[in-house]
């Protein structure tokens, strides 16, 4: 798992693995993992730890490291390992396949706020370094952002043009203001220097007003364009999620779980997706149900006509017909990973990030369904051991 090299030696797997199944399988961020770990013996147990531990054996960015050098594919292994013990290899040849978009934790940023953004950081570097502006524009800037967000919203577009205007106005003039104080004071001009630095090339072109000094604001790098479907304001990255037709004894398991980066169609994407579904499971699929949004798949020659849709007539018996009333039962199973495990929200930077926080939602909540089933079967164990315990008669007090 790791490279052999002069440097500090590398963490065990079983606690790296042990602390990316914990992360997602609770709904917890690196920092409340790395504090969670320390207090509570079940979590280093977990991770393979004879002893109790005071104090952090590895380092917050070391999770971070770690999932950066496995990658993807790599991190399939934690898939594997949950439906090893979930249920058998048979289970898994009649799968549904669909999939969701997993939202990114980056906001779109449009013209209004960036602008509003770098008149807040001028206005807040002025006051860190006692430069007194004649106004911040702090109450009236955010009526105006609230109000083109509105108007853009309704589609009133010139409406929403004059509230752009007017935050562009406000940004333009803390900037004049912070020049003219500013000018001759060689400190305050190289703290300032990288706020308004000159404009990048590829960028926008900068308000008139600011034009004649050659400065921009430093945020304001062009536009991300959104990726997927939907119409959250964020970006978000297709994933495909694949689960037993039949529930498990355990629960409604994950069987596979890949990004599909590019926004591809539903039914172009299987593929590369069945090949490695089989790879994962170890046996060839002989039943494949999804929505309608695969019609005209691409599916592999040998699959072709084991691929059914939902409302398909031809060839289909009154078993598939059952099968094919099971389709809805993925849907669940793309809300509790995305409420519960981490896949509603990625944190995890770039496009590995988007891999990464895919396989170990999924791998989270298998792992999840597991322990709720050895809970389950608990309770049963001891309610079977109850009536014996009380034919015993009733325990004596030491």
């Amino acid at each position: 798992m790791a490279a052999r090299c002069r440097g500090h030696p590398p963490l065990p797997t079983r606690l790296m693995a042990g602390l990316s199944i914990l992360k997602p399988m609770h709904n917890l961020s690196d920092e409340d993992l790395c504090a969670r770990w320390i207090e509570n013996p079940y979590y280093q147990l977990f991770c393979g730890e004879e002893f109790f531990r005071h104090k952090l054996t590895f380092d917050r960015s070391s999770l971070t490291r770690w999932r950066q050098r496995m990658g993807e594919e790599r991190l399939t292994a934690l898939i594997q390992e949950s439906l090893a013990v979930a249920a058998k290899p048979a289970d898994f040849s009649k799968v549904i396949i669909d999939t969701t978009v997993q939202p990114k934790a980056v906001a779109f940023p449009t013209d209004a706020k960036l602008m509003h953004r770098a008149r807040e950081r001028l206005a807040k570097l002025a006051r860190k370094t006692g430069v007194e502006l004649r106004q911040s524009y702090a109450r009236v800037g955010k009526h105006a952002l609230i109000a083109h967000q509105r108007y853009a919203h309704a589609k009133q577009f010139k409406r929403a043009n004059r509230a752009l205007r007017t935050i562009r106005t406000y940004l333009g003039r803390v900037t004049r203001d912070i020049i003219r104080k500013i000018r001759g004071e060689a400190e305050l001009e190289s703290v300032f220097a990288h706020p308004l630095m000159p404009r990048p090339p590829g960028a926008r072109a900068a308000p008139a007003s600011a034009r004649t000094q050659g400065l921009f604001p430093a945020r304001a790098r062009g536009r991300m364009h959104r990726q997927g479907q939907g119409p959250s304001p964020l970006r978000v990255r297709r994933q495909g999620l694949a689960t037993t037709v039949h529930r498990s004894r355990g629960g409604q398991f994950i069987a596979h779980a890949k990004t599909l980066p590019g926004n591809p169609y539903d039914g172009h994407t299987l593929a590369a997706v069945i090949p490695e579904i089989e790879t994962q499971i170890g046996l060839t699929l002989t039943r494949i149900v999804a929505d309608r949004g695969y019609r005209g798949h691409n599916a592999p020659p040998g699959h072709k006509f084991k691929v059914y849709i939902s409302g398909q007539r031809p060839r289909v018996t009154e078993a598939i017909k059952r099968q094919l009333r099971r389709r809805s039962a993925i849907e669940p199973v793309f809300g509790h990973a995305k409420a519960e495990h981490r896949m509603g929200r990625n944190y995890l930077a770039g496009a590995h990030g988007d891999g990464a926080n895919a396989v170990l939602a999924a791998a989270g909540y298998n792992f999840r369904r597991l322990l709720e089933w050895l809970a389950l079967l608990l309770s049963i164990i001891l309610a079977t051991l109850n009536p014996a315990a009380s034919q015993d008669g009733p325990l004596k007090s030491a």
